[in-house]
Parts: C-alpha cells; structure tokens; sequence
C-alpha cells in the first residue's frame, strides 16, 4: 500500500498549544500504517501519518466535506504512483486542523474524488485522510511504535538526550520528502541505495530494478499486485534479499518489493532514488523525526528480530459491510436462595432458558486470490465470504487478525468455511512457502 503526490507547500504552520510545548497521541498500528486521531474543523476523524506525502489529503468520496465546512476551494488536478490518469481534486484554505494539542489554523487541504482510494475496507478501520509533511515540516515527532505513541513537540522545546544505542542519519529532500542512504545486500554485494522514507506504505523495501547497480530480482520471486497509488494500482514482484543495513543496524532476509516501471514514470523523476523504505522495517525502530535539523534517529525495538514473512495462503480479505449473526442470548430468570455454613443466606443465578439473537457483525470477503496459491488450488474463490477459521467463527477476529494467520509457518492447517451465493462450502488447505508454488 503506498500513497505519494507532488504538490508544492503552503506556509501554515503548526504549533503544540500547551505550557510543555509537547503532546502525546495514541495511535493504531494496522497493517503496519501509523493512524491517527485528526480534527479538522471540528469533526474528529483518522489519517494516515504518511512521510511520503507532502500534503494533506481528505477522501472527498466519503460525503464529509459539508459537515467539514470546506471553503475557499479550487479545482485542481493531481498525479502520483500508478499507471491511471491525474484525479480531480479540491484545494482548500483557511481549515482549522488538531492532531493533539498541536494547532494548525490555517491549513490547505486537498480533497479526492477517487473512490479506488477507500483504503477502509482493507484496513478494517475508518480512514479519512493523509497527513505527512505539514505535521512533520513544523514539529519533532518521535514515533514509538513500541507503545503505539507519538509525540508532537515544538522544535523550540525539544532536547536531544544521548543515546549510545541509536542510529542518527542525515535527510536529505526532494519535493518535501525525506531520503535516507542505507544498504542493501544482494548476491553477498553490498550496494548503496537512496531510499524515500515511507511510513505510508505497509511493505518492508521497495526497490527500483537498475542492472547498471545490480539491483535486480532475482531468481526466486511472485508476482503480485502492491497497493494503490494515488493515481492508479501498482503491480509489481516480491522476494527477499540477502540483508539490509542502516548503519550499524542490520537485518537479514528482508522481504522486497520491486514495482513495475509503468507505475513510476513520476516517481522517477527524482532520478538518484533507488527504492523506499516502509513500515515493515520502519515499525522495528523507535524513531525520532526532526525535519528542520534534517535528522531522523533509529533505536532498535521490541520487533526488530521478527522474521520477515509472507502471506502464504494468496488470499487477501477486505472488510465488505456487515452480516447478521446467530449469537447466544441468555434469558436469567429466578435466583435461587441458600444457606451457608455461616448460615447467612446466598444466591445464584441459573439459565432456564437459552434464547438467541441476531447481531451485526463485519463482513470479510476475499478480494483477490494469488494465482497457484494454496487457497486458490483449494478451491476458494474472490467474492467468496469467510464465516469461519479453523472451526471459529471469523466475527471473533479484526480484519487484522484474520490476516496474521495467513503468515503463519508453512504447512499450518487453514479450515475455512465460506459463503457463496446461497452454499455454505467447506475448504482446507495447509500454507505453502511462497517461492515454491
């Protein structure tokens, strides 16, 4: 999942409100994206906290603009990643914008018509927005992705404390967006690469194909879809790589991304960048993110040795409305009374009779389904609705949840039981490592 634009910047500017100068915000971590609690001109909503976007951008599509009291528009036009063409959008001024106590009070907005950018349904949580450079260009953001925290502090305000165990690279910028230099290790040659920091997109690396630096895929690859750019869908291949670096900081057998040319034509042209950096590495650090210094910090976390793995199943689910379930409605009636050895009188309730209601429930559909995988082989379909896993029914889980068990080890059992058409069908298949199917 990805989302760039390349847009100019606005001078709004935010500033933490409070006697501290700093602010702490709670955050869910879904799918490896950082979202956010925003309040645009009063009305509380969710963005995604995205380094690789250098504006602020609303999903028009979701009818929340009237209730926003969007003024001052004009109609623009934007592109980014993905092969489709530029989308319509409005630009508004002059929007009063909260993230914590930090307060922007003249913030540009850009608000998309683009319903392919309804990313809700495969996140399993509202989402609203996209904010990157605005929050980043004004404050020091430390991101613990440990405590699911971020912190907003004025730059003014905020003091450095040594760190024996951390990282601290330079950024440089294009187009308002932050580039580390790192390593990638690829048939045992270390190759330096100028990454995008991308905390939007939900991959571990990205890279560009470039023969001339032997950045290449390789034998033992998939092809698989990669996300939704801002301007259409982005193909691509995934496989590993022997290691990649951060200074000091090394990780082994990382999984990698390498997206199809048409979708890059205007990612290209920043022409040194080799790749990005996303939020399967970046969720491994607590970071500290200071763009007026042009510094970013790394400190090792509590996930930093999690294996890399893949989706082994070659379903991918999307929350698809709702669907009413059969659930248990205990009906207690009487109590009845009884003496204790203290011979003070007791009661318990007893069930007389178990009666049962219908609840709505999140619906998960599969969307797409990797060809030769082992829940295609099995039989299953896209448009099928999962009801149960593994003899448990699938309302007991977040969209989340239910796709972690398709990363399992290979040759774990997966039961499903789905719903298609007017059939209840049954499928069992066992998770298969990637690179042999």
């Amino acid at each position: 999942m990805c989302f760039i634009n390349n847009l100019s910047f606005s001078q709004s500017k935010f500033i933490v409100q409070n006697k501290n100068g700093s602010d702490k915000i709670r955050f869910k971590l879904i799918h490896n994206l950082i979202i956010i609690p925003v309040e645009i001109n009063g009305v509380e909503l969710s963005f995604l906290l995205d380094t690789g976007v250098n504006k602020s951008i609303i999903f028009n599509f979701l009818n929340i603009t009237d209730s926003l009291q969007i003024k001052n528009t004009e109609t623009i036009y934007l592109r980014g990643l993905g092969e489709g063409e530029a989308i319509k959008a409005l630009k508004s001024k002059g929007n009063t914008l909260k993230v914590g106590d930090a307060i922007n009070l003249d913030q540009e907005l850009f608000a998309v018509y683009n319903p392919n950018l309804n990313f809700a349904p495969r996140l399993g949580v509202q989402l609203h927005g996209i904010i990157g450079y605005d929050l980043f260009k004004d404050l020091v953001v430390e991101i613990n992705y440990s405590s699911r925290k971020i912190t907003l502090t004025n730059s003014n305000k905020y003091k450095y404390n040594t760190c024996a165990s951390c990282e601290t690279l330079n950024m440089e910028f294009y187009k308002n967006k932050p580039y580390i230099y790192a390593n990638v290790r690829i048939r045992e040659k270390q190759i330096p690469v100028k990454l995008l920091i991308d905390s939007g997109g939900s991959d571990a690396l990205w890279l560009f194909e470039d023969d001339s630096l032997g950045i290449q895929v390789g034998d033992h690859f998939f092809d698989d879809f990669l996300g939704h750019g801002l301007t259409g869908s982005v193909y691509g291949k995934r496989s590993k790589i022997e290691g990649f670096s951060i200074n000091s900081f090394d990780l082994d057998h990382v999984n990698v991304s390498f997206p199809e040319p048409t979708s890059l034509v205007y990612v290209k042209l920043h022409k040194d960048r080799n790749g990005s950096i996303a939020g399967n590495v970046l969720k491994r650090f607590n970071l500290i993110v200071d763009y007026q210094k042009s510094l970013i910090t790394f400190k090792k976390n509590k996930y930093f040795s999690d294996p890399f793995t893949y989706n082994r199943s070659g379903i991918e689910l999307e929350q698809d409305g709702v669907r009413f379930v059969k659930q248990k409605d205990y009906n207690y009636s009487d109590k009845i009374k009884f003496l204790g050895s203290n011979q003070k009188t007791s009661s318990s309730t007893i069930v007389l009779e178990t009666k049962y209601k219908l609840a709505l429930k999140p619906a998960y559909s599969i969307v797409e389904l990797r060809p030769d995988s082992p829940a295609e082989k099995a039989g299953l379909m896209v448009g099928d609705y999962l009801l149960s896993i593994n003899n448990k029914s699938t309302d007991k889980y977040s969209l989340q949840e239910l796709m972690q068990m398709f990363f399992e080890d290979k040759d774990e059992r997966i039961k499903l039981v789905v719903e298609r058409g007017e059939a209840i069908l049954t499928f069992v298949f066992y998770l298969e490592d990637v690179f042999k199917q």
